[in-house]
């Protein structure tokens, strides 16, 4: 991920590297593995920067037809 730091604070570093952790990962237990932070840290984090998790899913797609 390339990430530009001109314009980038350190708090929207943090998540986005929470959102790729969980984005990756699939759970909240190994993206914080994958962060090297706990997972009540993360839950933290996730609280902090308002992140959606789980993301919302997509809507199912309807295989019945007229």
């Amino acid at each position: 991920m390339a990430v530009v730091l001109k314009t980038l604070d350190l708090a929207e570093a943090e998540r986005i590297l929470c959102e790729e952790a969980l984005r990756s990962a699939g759970s909240i237990v190994e993206a914080a593995r994958l962060l090297g932070i706990t997972r009540h840290a993360l839950k933290r984090r996730i609280v902090r920067h308002s992140i959606e998790w789980p993301t919302p899913a997509a809507p199912p797609i309807s295989t019945w037809s007229n």
